[in-house]
């Protein structure tokens, strides 16, 4: 089978690496060899897929379903990898295999179309939140997972550059900032979080009616993790009269329901949703950008 990286996929790559990218030109090659060290039948690629990864629908030398999943060095799959054992199962996808080959995870079958965003908004903000307190737990003892402090300081850096580029952004970039000092001045816990987490990360499945997928776990607080669910469906908000409004009832509703404070949690989604316009903005997603910073701005 010709192993074809999805549109998607390769986007999205090239947003990260607009030079090139070895490891998209051998991919083809990798998932071969990954098939056939493991004696697997392919059904598919799972298209449009993620934005990461090569996910391929396979099935074991008995029959059984499972998933491959290839990421190159720069979406961290080993530190995938290290989490997903660490949460053994609960509240999120499994490892079918340890780790005998980096950048190659094969994984428990899930229902790869059917995710938690495809419920009504209010059912799935329950499923969704259900799932992310599964996942907060104690991170190992000896861990090499990326701190929160670490992985926002590094964003923090593009994020100075985008706003000295940009004088329209600067006044979201000096507050968004200053949020994070602040909240780091002082973090209230260190958890095991998702790092990505949306709706569209939680998948049904057969064990469990709603798992978590592709995680880039960081160590840190709850309120980080879940400051990314709050802008879920963001189109949606922007487009309502009260989208400002129904975003703080949402915040107030989603920090009651998993005891996260409230302040830290509209801190934390201010400066993702900068951050994340910020480097829409970078990549030419001028759309994702706007919509982004407007929301950033109700905050």
């Amino acid at each position: 089978m010709a192993f074809e990286p999805p549109r998607r996929l390769i986007r999205a790559l090239g947003e990260t690496a607009p030079d090139g990218d070895s490891w998209l030109a051998k991919l083809p090659e990798a998932a071969e060899r990954a098939v056939a060290v493991r004696g697997l039948t392919v059904e598919r690629v799972q298209v449009p897929g993620g934005r990461s990864s090569l996910v391929v629908l396979v099935r074991g030398a008995e029959g059984a379903p499972a998933v491959l999943k290839l990421a190159p060095p720069r979406a961290r799959p080993e530190s995938e990898r290290a989490a997903l054992a660490h949460w053994g199962g609960l509240g999120a996808v499994q490892v079918r295999e340890g780790a005998d080959e980096e950048g190659v995870l094969l994984l428990e079958r899930l229902h790869p179309d059917v995710s938690v965003r495809s419920l009504p908004e209010a059912k799935a903000l329950l499923e969704a939140a259900g799932t992310l307190r599964r996942l907060w737990v104690e991170p190992p003892a000896s861990h090499s997972f990326e701190t929160v402090a670490q992985r926002t300081g590094r964003q923090a850096v593009a994020m100075r550059a985008g706003a000295a580029a940009d004088a329209e952004v600067a006044p979201l970039v000096d507050a968004a900032l200053a949020a994070r000092e602040e909240l780091l001045a002082e973090p209230p816990e260190e958890r095991l979080l998702h790092g990505t987490f949306r709706q569209s990360k939680v998948l049904a499945g057969d064990r469990m009616p709603w798992l978590a997928v592709g995680p880039d776990p960081v160590v840190g607080e709850s309120a980080f993790d879940l400051a990314r669910l709050v802008r879920d469906r963001v189109e949606d908000l922007i487009a309502q009269p009260s989208g400002a409004s129904t975003t703080r009832r949402r915040i107030k509703r989603l920090a009651e329901s998993l005891e996260v404070d409230q302040e830290r949690l509209r801190g934390w989604t201010l400066f993702r949703a900068v951050e994340s316009g910020v480097r829409a903005r970078r990549v030419g997603r001028e759309q994702d950008a706007e919509l982004l910073l407007e929301f950033a701005g109700w905050l």
